[in-house]
């Protein structure tokens, strides 16, 4: 009898997903929060979307640079603990051994049956090595051009989403434009956060109305304190 072949799907993109959630929430947010508040304050709708234009100018600048930052970080640590774990395979081959031996009992492996595998990776520094950094450690080797292409991400990913909420306000005066804008955006956030929900493996109705509530109750914060100054 043929058998279907057994195809396993699984969802590799989530460092740019991460990226994107990143990006997208604090782009839906942060401008938001400030068109609102502004609009607590001020009856002039220049000034919220020369203000939000250049909140989201710096807002994507600094999100990116954090991202590349953080990619970098991520990356030199991971060659100084591979350096590091090439030096004591060499020099603390035992000590070595026997770690690797651990995380095989870990696994319910007796001695005898985990010896052969040890001394097959002893045989093979590299892999070893390899080993070492993945079930040791728990790191992976970050991708050569991962720290560009977050911080490209992230900006891209915060400038679609400051746009939604500044969007009224370019077309609309501002006492019109908050409502819009309030619409638009919690329908944004809601959409975002269920698609986030679908990507990341949480609940799609749950992911969507957390979303909403962050993002309603930072607008709220910001429109109720400008009002309360004004």
């Amino acid at each position: 009898m043929p058998q279907t072949p057994h195809v396993e799907r699984h969802f590799t993109g989530t460092a740019t997903v991460r990226d994107i959630v990143i990006g997208m929430s604090d782009g839906l947010t942060v401008p938001f929060a400030l068109a609102a508040g502004l609009s607590g304050a001020v009856d002039n709708t220049s000034i919220i979307v020369t203000a939000g234009l250049a909140e989201i100018a710096a807002g994507s600048i600094a999100m990116g640079l954090g991202g590349y930052l953080a990619a970098r970080s991520d990356a030199e640590h991971y060659d100084a603990e591979r350096a590091r774990e090439e030096t004591e395979v060499r020099e603390k081959a035992k000590v070595e051994a026997e770690e690797v031996a651990d995380v095989f009992r870990a696994y319910g492996l007796t001695s005898a049956q985990l010896k052969p595998v040890v001394d097959a990776l002893r045989a093979r520094p590299e892999a070893w090595v390899d080993f070492m950094m993945r079930f040791e450690l728990g790191l992976e080797k970050p991708e050569p051009r991962r720290a560009l292409g977050s911080a490209v991400t992230i900006a891209a990913a915060y400038i679609a989403g400051g746009f939604i909420p500044l969007g009224p306000y370019m077309a609309l005066k501002a006492r019109l434009a908050l409502p819009a804008s309030v619409g638009v955006t919690l329908l944004a956030l809601a959409i975002f956060g269920y698609v986030k929900g679908h990507f990341t493996g949480a609940s799609p109705v749950r992911s969507s109305l957390q979303t909403v509530l962050i993002g309603g109750l930072a607008a709220a914060a910001a429109f109720s304190i400008a009002r309360a100054i004004s």
